[in-house]
């Protein structure tokens, strides 16, 4: 099937429509936060991040800091995957899953690299500080209504 303009031009087909359209809702280019060089990453990689004021205040919180990347708006810890299995992360933090950082125009700068060979902030103490600094109880205290 091809469609003729009335004028007169160039002939177009169903296939460079649909090619068209899809053209205008490409995804935006996706950056993922990497697993720096010397590093393992054995449980595969996710990503929490917080808008950039609440990282220092989670940092000094943390028993073990893993990798951590920052830009001007957000920071990112890197977490084992599925680190949001059966767990409510509390606002205003996001859970990046692949470590996936969505919208970012460049990939983040690593702040904080551990020593050793793991890139992890161990999930359940990081999402304890975050319940601390955003003031929400942690999913497991909360009542339960019947």
């Amino acid at each position: 099937m091809a469609v003729r303009p009335v004028t007169g031009g160039k002939v177009l087909t169903l296939d460079t429509l649909v090619r068209l359209r899809r053209g205008l809702h490409a995804p935006a280019a996706t950056r993922r936060l990497p697993v720096p060089d010397g590093m393992t990453a054995p449980l595969g990689c996710d990503a929490v991040a917080v808008p950039a004021r609440y990282g220092p205040l989670v940092m000094p919180r943390l028993p073990r800091v893993g990798c951590v990347y920052a830009d001007e708006t957000h920071w990112w810890w890197l977490v084992p995957s599925d680190s949001d299995y059966a767990l409510e992360w509390p606002a205003p933090a996001q859970y990046a899953t692949g470590a996936i950082v969505p919208d970012a125009p460049v990939v983040p700068d690593l702040i904080h690299r551990p020593d050793g060979k793991l890139p992890y902030t161990p999930p359940i103490p990081l999402y304890l500080a975050l319940c601390r600094v955003t003031g929400t109880t942690p999913s497991w205290s909360r009542p339960v209504s019947a």
